[in-house]
């Protein structure tokens, strides 16, 4: 099985936690071409999405924004250098969830992809000491319904 060029990177001893991950999010990229086959249509899209209870521009970004067989994919990248505490999914929390959401209706909005099939999706990436960097794609991983607003009506 041929090895991804990304994965013989030598580890950098001061390297910054941004750093870091931009080279999960290279890893991410490079693994969704050659071995998923998706199409890559943007990366780190920011917009504005709000404000927060301040009065701050609160700014949405999504790591990768591709297609899989038709379908939209709004891809999160989270890398970590272990797993041993915590899977790297941990930091996909509900907060991360929404803003993910609002950017992604804001992007699907300015193309007039309202209607287009889409999800969300995971690459998770561990990247150890002196080890090939495991790196696990999660389709689907959470979608738009625990976020809809519920409406009550009575009879």
């Amino acid at each position: 099985m041929e090895s991804l060029s990304l994965f013989q990177e030598k580890h950098l001893a001061a390297e910054t936690t941004g750093a870091f991950g931009e080279r999960g999010e290279r890893l991410a990229l490079e693994y969704l071409l050659r071995r998923q086959k998706y199409r890559i249509v943007c990366a780190n899209y920011q917009v504005p999405v709000g404000r927060n209870r301040r009065g701050a521009i609160i700014t949405g970004e999504i790591d990768l924004i591709a297609y899989d067989a038709g379908r939209l994919c709004f891809i999160e990248v989270k890398t970590r250098r272990s797993d041993e505490f915590a899977s790297p999914l941990a930091a996909v929390d509900l907060r991360k969830q929404r803003q993910i959401i609002r950017a992604a209706r804001a992007y699907r909005k300015m193309f007039h992809l309202t209607d287009a099939p889409f999800r969300y999706d995971v690459v998770s990436i561990v990247i150890g000491k002196d080890e090939k960097p495991k790196i696990e794609l999660f389709k689907n991983y959470f979608s738009e319904q625990r976020f809809e607003k519920k409406t009550w009506f009575e009879d």
